[in-house]
């Protein structure tokens, strides 16, 4: 198994408990169809001095015959010096990741892993994120990328990058939902020429449960909360499990709160928290100008449902008004560019904060999961001043600093 030790290491159904040897080719279930966790029998938190990034952690994560990296993670931990909030808050900028966004991290390991068993090529299904990464890693592999993209619904940032990387782009009619699952129907019949990596493959959220790691390293102690944007749910479960192991690992004592944010026109699973629902409210045509999240079926929503009910979180949804509000917030106020979903994060610390969730003084972690340069096409309130020549830029200068 190159590197697979299955006395170490195991595949566990999240639904019905069912075990299973650590196969980087088994996606689900064979007995009722649930999701799969990756479990560790020995968990020790090691770091690697030699190793940056996501592979410092090798010691908590798989280990394939072949790394591929591209010198994802370390990402800032930035304090937020302005914010209007009653919280001691700082941003997980993941924009800073090789493609500009937390896709990185898992696909560092899946892509790896996908390059060790022998796999010709990758194939996702993407709101856009996941496809720029995907494409990145696979040609740092040596491996064809393959993308299925709800037709005109991904940004052009994004679209632009799986093009430079060489992907083959599938398009199809409807929702990043359909897409979805044609990949899972496409790689469900037992070839192993091209392997999925999208977050229904247990393997790739493991290389994102890193940014929990990072997160403790860089604070010196666990945050009382972290908030995250919430579009197919896989983020959310893989930084709860990073921060589970830390603690099972004797590292720290506690976990964090774990709180979930949809956009108000894709948010089954904050509906079903508000309405003390058991199985998410599902949008089949989700609307916002969030697209990393616009997603109406979340395939990782039990993992999510687990890690905000273990944790004693919550979900909000943040309409797309709240949304630019704070992009242009964060930019303005903290200098910080993010792409419209990472802005989700402070939209719902703020719809918190003023509900008065939060005790006064937490440390809250909000993860801003993409660089603003993801999504250029979202509208701004750009109005420029003309002047005609150089003495009138001067007079404007003046008068702008008050001289």
């Amino acid at each position: 198994m190159g590197g697979f030790d299955e006395d170490s290491m195991r595949l566990k159904c999240i639904e019905c408990g069912s075990t299973y040897r650590p196969d980087p080719w088994l996606f689900r279930c064979p007995k009722c169809g649930g999701l799969l966790d990756v479990e560790y029998r020995h968990k020790i938190y090691r770091l690697d001095a030699r190793e940056r990034g996501v592979w410092r952690f090798k010691s908590m994560l798989p280990n394939p015959k072949t790394r591929v990296s591209l010198g994802e993670g370390d990402t800032p931990l930035i304090e937020a010096k302005s914010l209007p909030v009653s919280v001691k808050s700082y941003i997980k900028f993941e924009g800073s990741n090789p493609t500009g966004s937390f896709k990185d991290r898992g696909m560092a390991v899946a892509v790896s892993l996908a390059k060790s068993m022998g796999a010709k090529a990758v194939i996702a299904a993407s709101t856009g994120n996941t496809s720029a990464s995907a494409s990145a890693y696979a040609a740092r592999a040596g491996l064809k990328p393959i993308v299925v993209l709800p037709r005109g619904r991904v940004a052009r940032g994004k679209l632009f990058q799986a093009v430079l990387h060489g992907a083959f782009i599938i398009e199809v009619e409807g929702s990043f939902d359909v897409a979805l699952e044609s990949v899972i129907e496409a790689t469900g019949g037992g070839s192993r020429l091209f392997y999925p990596v999208n977050s229904f493959n247990p393997w790739r959220l493991e290389g994102q449960k890193t940014l929990a790691y990072e997160v403790y390293s860089q604070l010196g102690r666990v945050p009382d909360y972290v908030v995250v944007p919430v579009g197919n749910a896989g983020n959310i479960w893989a930084i709860w499990k990073g921060f589970k192991e830390l603690k099972d690992a004797g590292v720290v004592d506690e976990t964090p709160v774990m709180i979930g944010v949809q956009a108000q026109g894709a948010a089954p699973i904050a509906s079903m928290v508000s309405r003390s629902l058991e199985e998410p409210l599902w949008i089949d045509k989700p609307e916002t100008i969030a697209t990393a999240i616009r997603i109406g079926r979340p395939i990782n929503w039990r993992k999510a449902v687990i890690a905000i009910r273990e944790s004693g979180g919550t979900v909000v949804a943040v309409d797309d008004r709240e949304i630019l509000e704070a992009q242009r917030m964060l930019a303005r106020v903290e200098g910080v560019g993010v792409e419209p979903a990472s802005a989700a994060s402070l939209a719902g610390l703020l719809k918190l904060d003023e509900s008065g969730y939060f005790e006064y003084g937490s440390h809250v972690v909000m993860v801003a999961t993409g660089h603003a340069l993801k999504d250029p096409e979202v509208p701004l309130d750009i109005e420029p001043v003309r002047a005609s020549g150089l003495q009138e830029v001067v007079s404007l200068l003046r008068g702008l600093i008050g001289d």
